[in-house]
């Protein structure tokens, strides 16, 4: 009952102060569906004084704008690096981590594949273009075609060292700025395969595979082989939207949306 009455107290404040933004940069996986529904519940909680700008272009893009304070909040699907830390505290931002969910990396191929399970091995070697072919590993001949995140993505990172043991992407696989930007190019490429949030696991022409014998649901985040926590992050001294923002996120209300929207409350592991 505390944390709903300090909800509802700052959710007077900030509309009687009139109208403030909260920007907020980062994350794809974040920032595409997630955020955006937040921003929609924390409103209708009462905080009609706080005008949003969530702009979704990688986690990278977060630490930056943290530190010349053209964002009061940075999105991220990975713990912020030292050297960004670092960074951030050189321009005066000592910064504050708050993992708001578990999310899943999930690999997907076209509706029409033959295939519904993949080893972590076989993963591996697809990504880092050893089998080059989807008859290797018993798919129908053809070409495998490799879609991934840009290079300013924490999911990027992530999945080198979740799925590629820190190895490289090839030359031939296609960077994509974003989830949804991948699930379309396998839903319309027979031999397409690429990995998205569990947000994104069932986009219409896309089969997400089972891993190790693991479906990727979120009962199985604790054993499935590609989990993460995802983060936001803001100064030690947030402004009052940000930091009503941030306990709305943490919120049973916010983690509810979290959860309806695909990701996995923190609570529920």
């Amino acid at each position: 009952m505390k944390t709903i009455s300090t909800l509802f107290a700052t959710a007077a404040m900030l509309t009687m102060t009139g109208a403030q933004t909260l920007s907020i940069k980062g994350s794809d996986t974040l920032g595409a569906k997630l955020i955006p529904q937040l921003a929609e519940g924390f409103k209708a909680a009462g905080n009609t004084g706080v005008k949003f700008e969530i702009a979704a272009e990688g986690s990278t893009t977060a630490f930056p704008a943290l530190a010349n304070g053209t964002a009061q909040i940075g999105m991220s699907s990975r713990k912020v690096k030292d050297e960004e830390r670092t960074f951030c505290r050189t321009k005066g931002v000592y910064l504050k981590e708050h993992p708001i969910c578990h999310d899943m990396i999930v690999v997907i191929v076209n509706k029409n594949s033959p295939l519904a399970k993949l080893t972590k091995d076989q993963v591996a070697k697809i990504f880092t273009g050893q089998i080059k072919d989807w008859s290797e590993i018993g798919g129908a001949p053809g070409k495998i075609s490799i879609y991934t995140r840009n290079t300013s993505s924490g999911t990027y990172k992530d999945w080198q060292k979740l799925a590629m043991g820190g190895r490289d992407y090839p030359s031939s696989s296609q960077k994509l700025a974003g989830n949804e930007q991948i699930a379309k190019e396998v839903a319309t490429n027979k031999n397409g395969i690429g990995y998205v949030g569990l947000a994104y696991a069932k986009t219409a022409g896309t089969k997400a595979l089972t891993i190790d014998g693991v479906e990727p649901v979120a009962a199985n985040a604790k054993k499935y082989a590609f989990a993460r926590l995802c983060y936001l992050y803001a100064p030690d001294k947030p402004s009052a939207e940000a930091e009503a923002f941030m306990k709305y996120v943490e919120s049973d209300a916010g983690q509810n949306i979290a959860r309806k929207v695909g990701f996995i409350p923190t609570k529920d592991l």
